[in-house]
């Protein structure tokens, strides 16, 4: 039996999936997280063999939990689980060890495809994830990441040295989307912290 286990803050999404495997010959529902925090916690006195992780978590990225989760636990096999079908998320999870990337609308058979792949130790995309994943390896060399309009709001208040409840309430946003913003910032172009953000965007004249 293959130990599926889902870390997702969407519980229309958590339930979905829940449903597709139910009943599935050879798979065994683990349980899921909503933040990762709450998935760390799971794995001390539990396991499981696959780990469907989506990207943007509340407390974190699936992009830092899957290193965090490799480094601990390295016989478990974990398959980043998102809406984002960019080259750059996907190149970072697999550096950060995943063993595939699905996109949230995929069949029930290409999950299931993924999932089997998964823990026989092979890596699964799906064709428009391992496209995206060629096509950003392509021009990653020469084009500078595309920042959305919002990326650009934001970047620019934390270069004028405004802190996430501000921004939000001058956006009106929440500050959840803020900090998603943030971190999508750092992921895209490469920084480690703020600090390196606001350098880069001077170098780069972003701001």
């Amino acid at each position: 039996m293959i130990r599926v286990f889902i870390v997702d803050d969407h519980p229309v999404v958590i339930e979905g999936i829940q449903s597709l495997l139910k009943n599935e010959k050879g798979i065994e529902w683990a349980g899921h997280a909503m933040n990762a925090q709450s998935c760390l916690g799971f794995f001390v006195n539990n396991t499981a063999h696959v780990v469907l992780m989506d990207i943007n978590l509340p407390d974190s990225s699936g992009v830092e939990l899957c290193a965090i989760m490799k480094e601990k636990y390295p016989g478990i096999m974990i398959l980043g689980l998102s809406t984002f079908n960019q080259g750059l998320y996907i190149k970072k999870m697999m550096e950060n060890g995943a063993s595939g990337y699905i996109l949230k609308n995929a069949a029930k058979d290409e999950l299931l495809k993924a999932i089997h792949a998964a823990h026989d130790g092979s890596i699964y995309f799906s064709g428009e994830v391992g496209q995206a994943l060629k096509e950003y390896q392509r021009s990653s060399k020469t084009e500078m990441p595309v920042l959305s309009r919002r990326e650009k709001e934001i970047l620019a208040l934390i270069a004028e040295g405004y802190t996430s409840p501000q921004m939000a309430e001058k956006l009106f946003v929440s500050p959840h989307t803020v900090d998603t913003h943030r971190k999508n910032l750092l992921m895209k172009l490469d920084v480690k912290n703020t600090a390196t953000l606001i350098r880069f965007a001077v170098e780069h004249k972003l701001v």
